[in-house]
């Protein structure tokens, strides 16, 4: 079988690349096996000091996990497979969080979802002008994982409310303004970046050399929008909420009403609350522990995930019926019912 990356060592640095650019790196087992056997290998190696990740091809670094084959997964009643998915690729996201050497992640281009579950927990986490970085899981009927909700509950202000319920697209600067990324340095400087950092194997003094300060972020221009319309209570608050500014001539508020009317309720719900929560969670492992516990609870009882699919990869008529379609009809104790559920096994062993 064809491998799914490229890894060498030289110089002190190895160098891990995902090498799926026809599928904008997209993570399937395959990938996540074989990114884990080389980063245990490189634990204990005392040639490696540091370590870059990055993607193949110039469209990004990954656009998140195989939804396809997730699809498939939920769709065929084999549920254990599915889960047995989330529990590889968590344990990678966590061993990136906790790895004994310095890991630079470098998130060019598109980076969503999964992509954000290996570069957003590493040491060092670099962004170009190019770079796209989002959570969109709610518009597949879906709710952020990855470790997503353990950064987003640490964003500034509701910022992470945002994101979370919209799977808003964030520029380079917004990424560090938001906390999911560390530096900026610009696409044409990456080469170097790493060449330095073989040479050299001084991380903080390679990536100072490259990287430049972020132009403003967008996000910090409508901060105060953000948190006026994302404070509420519930979603159907915020929707109204962003409804009031629309009709005062807020067209981006309109866009994000248009937005949230137009996905699962459910999945809406859910994620509004499981963010709220993991900002009282300790520890990036409870907030994974927790993210497993509502996608096992989505893979075994809601119509909307595999129907989110459906409409986005699938058939691509983006047209999902969801289940309840709105949010009047949905019932109340959904996001407690959800993040109560036990998965059949636990997240670790």
């Amino acid at each position: 079988m064809t491998s799914r990356i490229l890894a060498h060592a030289d110089g002190g640095l190895g160098h891990l690349t995902l090498d799926r650019p026809r599928a904008l790196n997209a993570l399937d087992h395959l990938t996540l096996d074989e990114v884990a056997g080389v980063l245990e290998a490189w634990r204990d190696d005392p040639a490696v000091a540091a370590v870059v990740l990055d993607g193949a091809g110039e469209r990004g670094f990954c656009a998140g996990g195989d939804i396809r084959e997730l699809y498939g997964s939920v769709t065929d009643g084999r549920h254990p497979d599915a889960r047995r998915y989330f529990r590889r690729e968590y344990a990678l996201d966590a061993a990136i969080a906790e790895y004994p050497k310095p890991v630079v992640a470098i998130m060019d281009g598109i980076t969503m979802g999964g992509g954000v579950g290996l570069s957003g927990h590493a040491a060092v986490r670099v962004v170009t002008e190019r770079s796209r970085v989002a959570m969109p899981e709610t518009r597949i009927g879906f709710t952020p994982d990855v470790g997503g909700s353990w950064l987003l509950a640490r964003a500034p202000g509701h910022l992470g409310e945002h994101l979370a319920l919209t799977g808003a697209s964030m520029t380079g600067a917004d990424a560090i303004h938001a906390g999911f990324a560390d530096h900026l340095v610009p696409a044409d400087r990456l080469p170097a970046l790493v060449d330095e950092l073989r040479r050299t194997g001084d991380v903080a003094e390679a990536v100072a050399r490259y990287a430049v300060a972020p132009p403003e972020a967008p996000l910090a221009a409508r901060r105060a929008h953000v948190d006026a319309c994302y404070a509420a209570a519930t979603v159907e608050e915020i929707v109204d909420r962003l409804h009031d500014a629309a009709r005062r001539g807020d067209e981006q508020a309109a866009q994000e009403v248009a937005t949230l009317e137009a996905l699962s309720p459910t999945a809406l719900t859910v994620t509004l609350a499981a963010v709220r929560r993991a900002r009282d969670l300790p520890t990036l492992r409870r907030a994974l522990e927790q993210e497993y516990g509502l996608v096992s609870w989505f893979i075994e009882t809601q119509p909307d995930l595999p129907e989110g699919i459906r409409a986005q990869v699938i058939d691509k008529d983006r047209s999902p019926r969801w289940r309840p379609a709105t949010l009047a009809e949905l019932d109340p104790g959904v996001a407690h019912a959800a993040l109560a559920y036990v998965p059949p096994e636990p997240l670790w062993g």
